[in-house]
């Protein structure tokens, strides 16, 4: 699906909120439904006021995602502002669109993609650092991502996001979700959660590795796709790219680990247990 533009003040719909976020994403049936998303703060209080005459709290979200359908699907899940306390003051498409209207709206939460044009949403994170230690207005990033690989998890969570969230979850669990992270509580999807914990508490941890890090979360998808024995025309099917831009990814994969083919990239993955 193609990428397209950055922008601000977008309108919601008035999909109901029962349905997994998303547009035309199916309910799943009772055995894959999704669970709500799991929180290690404190829980109190809800999104929006209950009480007769209560003003309602509203929080500022940006939605940054490559997708513009499934952002489609997420303004009109929660983005009724006077039903759901949340106001989508600006989308954006890849990175470098991401810091404009970040810098721009100055939102108290941002649902960050993980794979995004331009180096991901870990490059997002990096470049939004003097926002989110803004000690006034702090912009807080809940990750939304279809990915549940361990290595996406804690690369944005060292990156300073405030939770992980998957694409399965539902319309209400999200607001909760982003109610949540504008408190300053963690959030993640209860099956994420666990080993989120284990990865930060463990004493034995492995050390970050450097030159992993130097790939960009796309080029880190297709090493592993590369190194499962896909082809060019497989990962380009898979990760909706052309087979020139894989070409281009393997080149620059190769380059940045200094290997020569694929073969000896396929090695080194293994060796690092990526595939």
């Amino acid at each position: 699906m193609n990428s397209d533009g950055a922008q601000q003040g977008t309108s919601g719909g008035d999909a109901p909120l029962s349905t997994p976020v998303g547009t035309g994403t199916p309910a799943p049936d009772a055995a894959t439904a999704p669970d709500g998303p799991a929180t290690l703060g404190p829980v109190d209080g809800s999104p929006v006021g209950d009480g007769a005459g209560e003003e309602q709290r509203t929080v500022r979200v940006v939605l940054v995602d490559d997708h513009r359908m499934f952002r489609t699907g997420v303004q009109a899940e929660i983005g009724v502002t006077e039903r759901t306390g949340v106001e989508v003051v600006g989308e954006a498409a890849d990175v470098d669109q991401a810091i404009t209207v970040i810098t721009a709206t100055r939102p108290e939460v941002v649902l960050l993609d993980v794979h995004l044009p331009g180096g991901g949403g870990v490059e997002v994170l990096r470049r939004s650092v003097t926002q989110m230690a803004d000690p006034e207005r702090p912009v807080r990033f809940l990750a939304l991502s279809v990915s549940d690989a361990a290595e996406d998890v804690i690369g944005v969570i060292r990156g300073g996001a405030r939770g992980y969230v998957t694409k399965t979850i539902t319309g209400k669990d999200l607001i909760d979700a982003i109610f949540r992270v504008a408190d300053g509580d963690a959030v993640f999807s209860p099956r994420l959660a666990g080993f989120v914990l284990d990865a930060f508490a463990s004493t034995d941890a492995p050390p970050v590795d450097e030159d992993l890090d130097r790939l960009t979360q796309r080029e880190r998808e297709v090493l592993r796709l590369i190194a499962r024995g896909y082809a060019y025309k497989e990962i380009a099917k898979q990760l909706f790219i052309s087979v020139k831009t894989v070409e281009s990814h393997v080149s620059a994969v190769l380059r940045k680990l200094q290997l020569s083919n694929r073969h000896e990239l396929t090695r080194w993955a293994a060796a690092r247990r990526l595939v």
